[in-house]
């Protein structure tokens, strides 16, 4: 990545936003988009610690000019922007379509027009449903159990469709349940440690049966960063994931166990997905990532627990969130 001119959208979000600061470290020159608002704000790109060593653009990846503009005089893309929320899905099914598919079409014909030399584009554990067979690699049957992980599934299918049609040199990068500082309060670490946090005796949550491959941040960032690095990913799908599978009621435990609190889980109806709609198993064989570019995470559980327990626990960080609300 050394001098690479890279373009990472979605940088303002979590993922994205520690991606950008891992690029700046290994000597990127970063262009970062953040999603066009009349605030101007640039999310948690506010927060990292490299703001002066990157460029920061504001649009919107629906735009196909602006994606076009964009790429201009770009190495390598991280494609990361995307809408996430599973359970905003059901009542907003088309704004998915919009910012996932046709999104991830923009890009990819802004980059085969402009002639960028190498496409990440990331997707999505929840790609495959309730596990077929475990641990999952990159040949388990897709199933779209949500609006989200339909528009995942269309996404990742037109990415393929320019490595196939028009030889667009583009990796899919497949993480699983990425965690850490910064997370949305929508995913269910972050929910969990700052109810907790914020003094709550009765943590409320959804489904405790379910089973995760949980990555930390860092990692999911090394896993990237390494597919961009390696020619034999060209046209591949390749799961990011730390092969160990836990469930979420082992989960709760384990982070109580952690920040030395003794609460009680209760499950809410709102916070419920349908039933065919829950994804109750994921488990990731990280083989392929492994065999083709040497890397595999290397953050346990635990410390990358801990870590994201002192992020989620200083004061100014937790006052961020609104823990007394059910975040769709």
């Amino acid at each position: 990545m050394n001098n690479k001119r890279v373009l990472v959208t979605g940088a303002d979000g979590f993922i994205g936003s520690h991606l950008t600061q891992s690029l700046v470290r290994e000597g990127a020159k970063v262009k970062a988009l953040c999603q066009y608002n009349s605030f101007n704000s640039w999310g948690w790109l506010e927060d990292v610690n490299c703001l002066e060593d990157i460029e920061v653009v504001t649009g919107d990846v629906r735009d196909p000019f602006f994606c076009k503009t964009m790429t201009r005089d770009v190495d390598t893309i991280f494609h990361l922007a995307a809408l996430i929320a599973i359970p905003f899905s059901y009542v907003a099914p088309a704004s998915y379509v919009e910012t996932n598919v046709n999104g991830t079409l923009n890009i990819c014909q802004a980059a085969l027009e402009n002639g960028c030399q190498r496409v990440v584009h990331t997707s999505t554990s929840e790609v495959y449903g309730t596990a077929q067979y475990v641990p999952i690699d990159e040949s388990h049957p897709l199933q779209a159990q949500s609006p989200y992980s339909a528009s995942k599934i269309g996404a990742d299918a037109i990415a393929t469709s320019f490595y196939q049609a028009f030889n667009l040199p583009l990796t899919i990068a497949r993480p699983f349940n990425t965690y850490g500082p910064r997370q949305s309060a929508r995913a269910v670490i972050p929910t969990v440690i700052s109810q907790i946090a914020a003094g709550e005796e009765k943590i409320h949550l959804g489904d405790l049966t379910p089973t995760r491959d949980f990555t930390f941040v860092q990692d999911t960032c090394a896993g990237l960063i390494a597919l961009a690095e390696t020619q034999d990913v060209l046209g591949e799908v390749v799961n990011i994931g730390s092969n160990l599978e836990i469930s979420i009621s082992e989960l709760l435990s384990l982070i109580g166990r952690l920040m030395d609190r003794e609460v009680e889980f209760v499950a809410e109806e709102q916070r419920i997905r349908p039933e065919k709609s829950e994804v109750f198993r994921l488990w990731c064989n990280n083989a392929k990532l492994r065999e083709l570019t040497g890397f595999q995470p290397g953050t346990c559980l635990e410390d990358g627990l801990r870590e994201t327990i002192r992020w989620f626990t200083d004061p100014a960080n937790l006052a961020r969130y609104k823990t007394g609300i059910y975040n769709v």
